[in-house]
């Protein structure tokens, strides 16, 4: 897998918080806090189990708490995604 996209995240936050699914982020969302989004850290923490089943990638449970915008996540995610060197 190359990279999660905005649109990835938005589909996994999503299943896991029970959102409408007419509700996907924007570009402009990408750096509102997750609260503002209307997603608690309980939201936060099944979304990472999630990308780790389909992504590969595992977050800790402190690296999600520390995790406030969509444009972290995808930052955290990506940079485990990206071979090194």
């Amino acid at each position: 897998m190359s990279q999660l996209t905005l649109s990835d995240l938005s589909s996994v936050l999503t299943e896991c918080a029970g959102a409408d699914d007419g509700a996907a982020l924007t570009e402009a969302e990408r750096d509102l806090a997750f609260t503002e989004l209307g997603y608690d850290s309980l939201a936060l923490l099944e979304t990472a189990a999630l990308v780790k089943e389909r992504y590969g990638v595992t977050l800790t449970d402190e690296e999600v708490t520390t995790i406030a915008t969509p444009a972290e996540f995808l930052d955290h995610v990506n940079r485990a995604l990206t071979p090194a060197g």
